[in-house]
């Protein structure tokens, strides 16, 4: 039977070892190297013993009480003299006594001790040594412990470094812990009982339900003295934990630690989530904030077009008048009369001055304004900028560059977002981005106005080109053909034609004058916009990228998850 469940056991360990497997993959795509080596300890050490770490501050009796829990007889555990020079010790089963130096800083040690074939001990510095790469390696050590055993000093269990130690332990990775107030020898019974219930008390208000604290003296055990505090120790050891039970402990332990690493990252996730929703909240209503500002500016064109159209009405109306007046039998009569005698001009003449007039009053008071109402598309068009500039440099940052998994990736968007500002920056201030050559074509001399401003600032000097346009261009020269129109007036046919000529040029110069100004500034407005838009490639590319990385990490976290749980629930019910 027993073959049976260690044959279950060993299934279960390798199962649980290919998603701690996969968890490693995860962290290593993420980039936290501190974390995925944190989980290649873990992994590694699924097949090692039953694992007690040994915690406190220098000088509290770690190692005497690692030599009287072995009892040896020998000092296994040496307190080092100065704290500095301390290793970590790893004691683990061995057929012989042997010692090996993996490193500097960690040596483990090989043991023939009964015990050790069901739990290994790991020996560490002090909380408070002043060597940082112990306790580096000490914390590497414990999320892969399955047992905390704190050791304070019976006379005084309040130091703050110990307690801040034991949040990073507790707090962070809800490991197990049981506290020994060791060299009680050295404490009155009544000190001893008010440190026994003061430490029970600090441990509950931390969040442990029924703390197990033990008061020992190392000192006595090691000396064969009586009521040393070893024995119920030892008895909850090997009620809880020895006796078969540790390889499946362990493997439950390993579990937790392994879904707290995973929950970590999935809180990390839900904070990158929620930034890459704001980041693309941003860029939409950039979008829309676009839309709506280029919809703004192409009805002030509108309300331009129709300003100049009714410009233009009332100028060609008074002038079709004075033609088809001009032209009719009576007034023929007397132009031909006065003429005669040198007071009037003839008809060709007064045709002739009256298109030159034309020419002159439609240019001039159509540029006039042209040029008032460009001024209000002008702060159309530089509100838009404005906007844009005003949301991007509001933008909310959420995932901040301290943030103890993703912080790579926060700096990573924090400088995709300060050269967009910077970008956009320097697109506002450059004078060509706000050109456009379908209105400057054959404009160059007006280069120079420019110096007035730069960019944007500049706009309305920009957009005064449109009102260099000379408009009788636009319509196509009304009255070019009116002197062949003009030939052999005599007959009345001839007459009506040379009227019904003249208002067709007129309404096809008033549509041509209202398309081509509309077709010229709504796709300026157009270009305008695509170039705002084109500061934000990069930031685009971006959210691309965190889009499908999201997807990917989300997607294995929820498969390690599940794949935890179900382990939980199996070995909970074994």
């Amino acid at each position: 039977m027993s073959q049976l469940i260690d044959a279950k056991l060993q299934a279960t360990r390798a199962r649980l070892e290919e998603i701690i497997k996969n968890l490693h993959e995860l962290t290593i795509r993420i980039g936290h190297e501190e974390m995925a080596q944190t989980v290649s300890e873990l992994r590694n050490r699924i097949f090692e013993p039953f694992m007690f770490v040994i915690v406190g501050e220098v000088k509290a009796g770690k190692s005497s009480f690692v030599n009287a829990l072995l009892a040896t007889g020998e000092e296994i555990a040496k307190a080092a003299p100065q704290p500095m020079t301390d290793t970590i010790q790893q004691i683990i089963y061995g057929e012989e006594k042997r010692e090996v130096m993996v490193n500097p800083f960690l040596k483990k040690i090989f043991l023939p001790v009964d015990i050790l074939r069901e739990i290994a001990i790991v020996d560490t510095p002090g909380t408070n040594t002043i060597v940082e790469k112990h306790q580096e390696i000490t914390e590497q050590f414990i999320p892969a412990s399955d047992l905390i055993v704190f050791v304070f000093e019976a006379k005084n269990p309040y130091r703050q470094s110990a307690w801040d130690f034991f949040q990073f332990i507790h707090g962070d990775w809800r490991k197990k812990i049981v506290f020994v107030l060791q060299q009680k020898d050295l404490a009155t019974a009544e000190e001893l009982r008010v440190n026994l219930e003061g430490v029970a008390e600090k441990a509950r208000k931390e969040g442990i339900e029924t703390p197990q604290v033990f008061a020992v003296s190392a000192k006595a055990e090691q000396e064969g003295g009586a009521d040393t505090g070893f024995a119920p120790l030892r008895d909850y050891i090997s009620q809880n934990i020895t006796g078969g039970r540790a390889p499946r402990l362990k493997l439950i332990n390993s579990v937790t630690t392994a879904q707290t690493i995973n929950g970590r990252i999935a809180d990390g996730l839900m904070i990158r989530r929620t930034q890459f929703e704001a980041d693309t909240h941003f860029r939409k209503d950039i979008q829309e904030t676009l839309e709506e500002q280029v919809g703004q500016s192409n009805k002030q064109v509108d309300l331009m077009v129709e300003n100049l159209l009714l410009t233009y009405d009332g100028i060609t109306r008074e002038r079709v008048n004075e033609v088809r007046n001009g032209l009719s039998i009576l007034g023929l009569m007397r132009r031909s009369i006065a003429s005669t005698f040198g007071s009037t001009p003839g008809a060709k003449d007064w045709l002739e001055g009256l298109a030159s007039s034309l020419e002159e009053e439609l240019n001039t008071k159509l540029k006039a304004r042209l040029n008032d109402n460009v001024v209000d598309l002008a702060e159309t068009i530089q509100q838009m900028v404005k906007v844009i500039d005003l949301k991007i440099r509001s933008s909310e940052t959420i995932l901040k560059n301290d943030h103890d998994i993703f912080s790579d990736i926060a700096e990573r968007r924090e400088n995709v977002l300060r050269d967009l500002q910077d970008q956009f920056n320097r697109f506002v201030s450059k004078t060509e981005n706000f050109t456009d050559e379908s209105i400057f074509a054959g404009k160059e001399n007006l280069a120079p106005n420019l110096a007035a401003g730069s960019g944007v600032a500049a706009l309305g000097v920009i957009l005064m080109a449109v009102g260099s346009l000379p408009v009788l261009d636009i319509t196509g020269g009304i009255l070019t053909t009116i002197g062949v129109l003009f030939a052999g007036f005599s007959t009345r046919g001839k007459r009506r034609k040379i009227v019904e000529g003249f208002e067709q040029e007129i309404q096809e110069g008033r549509g041509r004058l209202a398309s081509e100004l509309e077709e010229k500034l709504k796709s300026y407005i157009s270009t305008l916009s695509r170039r705002i838009e084109g500061n934000f490639g990069r930031f685009d590319e971006m959210l691309a990228r965190e889009e499908k990385n999201l997807a990917i990490l989300e997607g294995t976290y929820a498969e390690i998850k599940e794949e935890l749980n179900n382990m939980e629930q199996s070995l909970a019910s074994e």
